[in-house]
């Protein structure tokens, strides 16, 4: 497995190959994801356990996901089993997989102690359970929520980007794969910096815009049947798009279209 540094452009390229790669099973890839995000929603009714599960399990549905991507570019049908292929696989491959989600938990619940040290949740808490308004000092902690969070999370992403597919396709170690995982990203750190910031406006940017917009012409309550299709479909095409950096980054037989 040889690593590819590759140029800055190439991270709106990869979003251009994740369109193309959603259209090849749109329907396929949009039932991945409703599922991920109905079993998540379940698992945060069960306190702490329903939680850590999910985060021991990220790496997994990581895995099954990109596999389905391959599955989608050989014209194979996607099925809901897809993201068990990792379990399903040597013991061995089952065991580090597990083992990488035990880490992933880990560096998440490091992540939200160190963010409950400069946040003030006990402030931020009861406005996520009243429709009081958002006082100064409230709208404060939360610019300061997603600030430290985003900044702590991108060590994060470096290592969990590719490891659980380095584990999985390539037969690497925990160690191994994190340690390549996040020298992927930090040699490719340009195009990945291009890459977010498309995401960023497209994801977070688009919602607000369309919001605002319906708020000024009263429709406030019809906004989320126009922003849930469309975060839907962009959180599946940024699914899809992981592959198409996997593919850039890592060399790889097959090429994308773009």
């Amino acid at each position: 497995m040889k690593l590819n540094t590759v140029a800055p452009k190439e991270g709106y390229t990869w979003i251009r190959q994740g369109i193309w790669l959603f259209k090849q099973s749109p329907l396929g890839f949009l039932m991945l994801i409703f599922m991920y995000v109905f079993a998540a929603q379940l698992a945060v009714i069960v306190p702490v356990i329903g939680v850590f599960a999910v985060l021991i399990l990220t790496p997994t549905l990581s895995v099954g996901f990109l596999t389905a991507c391959r599955q989608a570019i050989q014209k194979e049908r996607i099925r809901p089993m897809v993201y068990l292929v990792a379990l399903q696989s040597t013991p061995l491959i089952r065991k580090r997989i597990l083992q990488l989600g035990l880490v992933y938990a880990a560096l998440i619940l490091t992540l939200s102690f160190t963010l409950s040290l400069v946040v003030d949740f006990e402030l931020l808490l009861p406005l996520m359970t009243s429709d009081k308004a958002i006082t100064p000092e409230a709208l404060r902690q939360i610019y300061l929520v997603l600030f430290f969070g985003a900044l702590l999370y991108i060590p994060i992403a470096m290592l969990m980007w590719f490891s659980p597919v380095l584990i999985t396709w390539s037969d690497m170690s925990v160690a191994q794969a994190l340690f390549s995982s996040a020298l992927a990203c930090w040699s490719n750190r340009s195009a990945f910096f291009l890459y977010l910031a498309i995401w960023s406006a497209v994801l977070i940017g688009l919602p607000l815009t369309v919001g605002m917009t319906f708020d000024a012409l009263n429709l406030g309550q019809a906004a989320s049947f126009v922003i849930a299709p469309i975060s839907m479909a962009g959180l599946t095409i940024m699914h899809c798009s992981f592959f198409a950096s996997w593919k850039a980054c890592f060399t790889e037989d097959e090429v994308l279209p773009v």
